[in-house]
């Protein structure tokens, strides 16, 4: 007996967790207490059933309706698909269980009407969305039915006694209303519970906002530093499919990831320049620092684990316990993802903020080695959707650039934030009057056309080396052009057309870049001038942004349409430059100037194939990505961007991967031999060129490519499961020409004949 009731009292109060557990999904906690409530209303009909003398086979539909529910329940508990469960149930009660409990209880005499209800309470109380909208319209339109059937063909329903039909309603009620009850109980329950939980939580995030904002005040170059960690690895953490009470914990612990930092000296924390090996060590104990602070708080399990091994690296080389690989605590590898991700991309007092094409590098170098490279492969994804550069410090301080106005002094001693140029028709209007604090001189505004990392124009040697500026040319208001790198400039002057002339003082600007040229027109009250620019390629990006002499520059508005211009829109003043005017293969070359650019036709992938190539990157190329790409995709007209076309995987040949469908599963296996000497060498391989041999291996579904280059092996296997039967695949790349594409059957012989 005593073993009995310490059973019982066991599993109740697992049941009792598992109900109150905040991490699990109120859906499912609620399918598991209406199962078992409705489990014990099911097995109590039995004995009722004797004991009123129903028909045989009304007690034994009852009892094996009682026993399969029981059965699915706990198999789709133990194989957590409860939400199929619940799909699954719904259809049987509706469709099987109660209309059986209806023709073999006594139909509308007997208690089936109300039992009829369990569909209803059941759809209401399980099923969310549409689906319960569904489900519901269904379930009282089939009540209707049986009710109907049930009055108008009662030899079709099995009665019995007419006070056995009364005992059988007033059963049904009971049990019926005590399910209702617990359920509702249930309810009132977890909403009070969750509301205790919810006002706990924030009452905690409260507290550590504002420990975080006393510790971030002490850096006057990291404000706002540790929220953003803690948005970033929440976005990690969504991306890497945690749950959402998953994803709310690793917020917290990294919002907390610094606190160490309250009892290292502010002289050490604000010191401009590099820290002393003494000043070091003593920076270098903060995480034991904020581990020991954090350790009795037990609101979060393992809040801690952030602070104390956020500076850990995956190669093991990091502190303070010099843990490698997956010894680090899942969550401080996220949190060392995301806060050296801040620290390349907020100020700081000895550079500003890093250029993304640059921080994306550096992730790039750093996944295997300093962060685990699944985590740092999500943060590269988030900077790929990340176009506008959103993810990043917000700078309250106004430095006169990317305003509406300007104020130039001596020739070219201010300029205005780069504004892109594309197919697409960007119309810059703006007034220029002269400079109040030199008066009698002529404004002379101009246009610079110029590429750089950042989108800026820069005149000091570092900037102009680290973010990369190239600077196209110069070009006045007036037509005058001053050629810089661009290949040629042509101008054109004419007189500005009565309908087209603007107000005195005012100018706009029309421009757009189609491949490697560029047309600029300048419109003013008195003259237009059309200048087309032959550019150095089609690689690199082509901004403007205004500077000039003595002018005052303001009330500048930009717009762009909407409509892409033709390929022919601008005419040619100069050959276009080419990198693959050698022999084709067995498909024609291609030059990829830039992301996916270009790319071959869809070769249908056979099981045993190769494809061969050779490639070399551009000479504009600086990063590591600039590299030949395989794209697995379908179509139905065999084409990238085709008809019906659905992007499955794309494998870089540096070894990244991604997944482009929800239907595609991705599994990249990436090693480094000892032929890999690190990835500048790798860079300098790809400007060489190198021959690739690409091997393709189908099973039905499953695509698996195996290459080889410069001390990567790759190996993708992509599995499709959507069923498409016709897989193509297609080279592309960014920033690189590949030539001499030969593919050949699993024979070995060339698929095409020459």
């Amino acid at each position: 007996m005593d073993g009995l009731k310490k059973f019982y009292y066991n599993k109740s109060e697992k049941l009792k967790e598992y109900i109150y557990d905040p991490t699990i999904s109120i859906k499912d906690r609620s399918f598991i207490v209406f199962s078992i409530t409705v489990l014990f209303g099911l097995f109590a009909a039995v004995p009722c059933g004797i004991i009123m003398h129903e028909p045989l086979f009304a007690t034994i539909s009852t009892l094996i309706g009682a026993v399969f529910f029981t059965a699915y329940v706990i198999i789709s508990f133990k194989r957590n698909t409860i939400d199929r469960a619940r799909i699954v149930i719904s259809i049987i009660l509706v469709f099987i269980f109660l209309p059986v409990m209806f023709f073999t209880n006594g139909g509308v005499g007997g208690g089936a009407p109300v039992w009829l209800l369990l569909g209803t309470i059941y759809i209401a109380m399980i099923l969310d969305g549409k689906l319960k909208s569904v489900m519901l319209v269904v379930n009282m339109i089939c009540m209707t039915v049986y009710w109907i059937i049930g009055y108008k063909y009662p030899g079709l329903v099995t009665e019995y006694s007419i006070s056995g039909n009364y005992i059988d309603t007033m059963a049904a009620i009971i049990i019926v209303s005590l399910i209702i009850f617990s359920l509702l109980t249930f309810q009132i329950s977890l909403l009070r519970k969750e509301e205790e939980d919810k006002n706990l939580r924030k009452l905690f995030a409260q507290t550590a906002t504002a420990l975080v904002n006393a510790i971030d005040a002490k850096d006057k170059y990291t404000q706002g530093h540790s929220s953003r960690v803690a948005e970033y690895s929440r976005k990690i953490a969504e991306q890497a499919g945690k749950s959402e009470r998953e994803c709310d914990d690793i917020y917290y612990i990294a919002l907390l990831h610094d606190v160490g930092k309250i009892g290292i000296p502010e002289r050490i924390i604000n010191k401009e320049g590099k820290l002393t090996d003494e000043e070091y060590e003593i920076m270098k104990q903060h995480p034991d620092l904020g581990s020991s602070i954090l350790e009795t708080i037990d609101e979060i399990p393992y809040i801690s684990i952030g602070a104390h091994y956020h500076h850990e690296r995956y190669d093991g080389k990091g502190y303070p316990a010099h843990l490698k690989g997956t010894d680090i605590p899942e969550y401080a590898r996220i949190i060392s993802v995301a806060d050296a991700y801040d620290a390349m991309t907020s100020t700081r007092s000895y550079r500003e903020t890093i250029p993304q094409q640059q921080v994306r590098e550096e992730l790039v170098k750093g996944a295997g080695t300093q962060f685990d490279p699944e985590f740092a492969r999500i943060m590269l994804h988030l900077l790929d959707i990340d176009s506008e550069y959103e993810m990043k410090e917000r700078s309250e301080i106004n430095d006169g650039k990317g305003t509406d106005e300007i104020t130039i002094g001596r020739h070219r001693s201010d300029f205005t934030e780069g504004i892109l140029l594309d197919p697409y028709v960007t119309t810059i209007s703006l007034k220029v009057k002269p400079d109040k604090d030199i008066p009698g001189r002529e404004p002379k505004p101009c246009i610079i056309l110029f590429d750089a990392l950042d989108g800026r124009i820069h005149d000091d040697e570092r900037n102009i080396k680290e973010l990369l500026y190239f600077e196209y040319g110069e070009i006045d208001f007036d037509g005058n052009t001053k050629v810089v790198e661009a290949r040629k400039m042509q101008v054109d002057i004419k007189e500005t057309l009565p309908g087209e002339r603007p107000a005195e003082n005012e100018y706009r600007i029309v421009a757009l870049r189609i491949k490697d040229h560029a047309l600029i027109r300048i419109i003013g009250p008195e003259t237009t001038a059309k200048i087309i620019v032959a550019l150095t390629d089609n690689a690199r990006y082509a901004y403007i942004g205004f500077s000039g002499e003595h002018c005052h520059i303001y009330n500048i508005r930009t717009e762009k349409s909407e409509k892409e211009c033709p390929a022919d829109y601008i005419p040619r003043i100069a050959e276009e430059i080419s990198y693959i005017n050698v022999p084709a293969g067995d498909v024609p070359n291609i030059q990829v100037d830039g992301y996916r650019t270009c790319a071959t036709a869809g070769i249908p992938i056979r099981n045993g194939m190769k494809i061969t190539f050779h490639t070399r990157s551009l000479p504009t190329a600086r990063l590591v990505w600039h590299c030949p790409y395989v794209n697995v995709f379908g179509s139905d007209d065999g084409l990238v961007y085709g008809e019906n076309y659905r992007d499955y995987m794309l494998m870089r040949l540096d070894g990244e991967c991604w997944e482009g469908h929800d239907a595609c599963e991705v599994s990249l296996n990436v090693n480094k031999n000892d032929e890999f000497s690190g990835w500048d060498a790798w860079k300098a391989f790809n400007k060489k060129g190198y021959d690739v041999t690409l091997t393709f291996e189908r099973d039905d579904n499953k695509v698996t490519i195996i290459t080889e280059n410069n001390g990567i092996l790759l190996k993708n296997t992509a599995t499709i499961n959507d069923g498409t039967q016709m897989l193509y695949a297609a080279l592309t790349g960014d920033q690189c020409a590949i030539t001499n594409i030969r593919i050949f059957q699993a024979d070995f012989a060339p698929v095409f004949d020459k």
